[in-house]
């Protein structure tokens, strides 16, 4: 074979392979949830596809070598987004959940009842949540002791499960302040998540970017879940 010919193919697969991390890096990012903590908002086993520049675009790579370089300002997220994020205890694992304090607000959950800045989370009982309920696999969950709730932060508005036959929830240890660059972070299955009332604030450069849109849904046959495929799930918006 010429070897110019394998030089310029060589060339034409590197060129291609970089581009492709570097959209990835930069502008969208595939991911897949595995876990029931932001039930019923994601179902597990959604492909969830991330915008990376909601926050700011990143520099290529940047984010690979640590803190991400950003072209512009860091544009705070909004209290509701789904955030994509690196788990501080561990950067190598991504989170998902949903924001619900930005730096300098005063946060309190106490019995899944959240308070921002002093003032209680708006939210509605909702009184037939057959589609809310029918995500919960019914082998793990006992969906008469699960209650469903309609919240509202400024102008996003997202449904939250918790189980009311449980004697305890987790609450925050009193009121907290989301310091300085960090943010406070919670899973909508309320009862089943581990978020920042646990392991704490999610530090802004771990953020990835924002949730958009469900693409597919599948749980692997071989995964611990059981299998299952749902097409309506596709084009959910988050």
């Amino acid at each position: 074979m010429d070897k110019d010919k394998v030089i310029k193919e060589i060339k034409s697969y590197i060129i291609i392979i970089v581009s492709v991390f570097a959209f990835r890096s930069s502008l969208f990012e595939p991911n897949h949830i595995p876990s029931g903590s932001l039930l019923p908002t994601n179902a597990i086993g959604d492909f969830i596809l991330v915008n990376k520049f909601s926050y700011g675009l990143k520099v290529p790579y940047s984010e690979w070598l640590g803190k991400p370089v950003y072209f512009s300002e860091f544009k705070t997220p909004t209290r509701g987004d789904i955030v994509v994020f690196e788990y501080p205890l561990d950067r190598n694992i991504l989170y998902v959940k949903r924001l619900i304090g930005v730096p300098g607000d005063e946060i309190e959950v106490r019995d899944n009842i959240v308070y921002l800045n002093g003032k209680e989370v708006e939210r509605s009982e909702i009184k037939d949540p057959k589609d809310q309920a029918e995500l919960f696999d019914a082998s793990k969950y006992n969906r008469n002791d699960l209650k469903f709730y309609k919240n509202k932060i400024g102008e996003k508005e997202f449904v939250t499960a918790e189980n009311i036959a449980l004697f305890r929830h987790n609450n925050t240890q009193g009121k907290i302040k989301v310091p300085e660059g960090h943010y406070f972070v919670l899973g909508d299955n309320r009862d089943y998540s581990a978020d920042s009332r646990i392991w704490g604030f999610v530090p802004q450069d771990h953020i990835r970017g924002r949730a958009m849109v469900v693409w597919f849904n599948m749980v692997y046959p071989w995964s611990e879940e059981e299998f299952h495929f749902r097409p309506g799930r596709i084009g959910t918006l988050l």
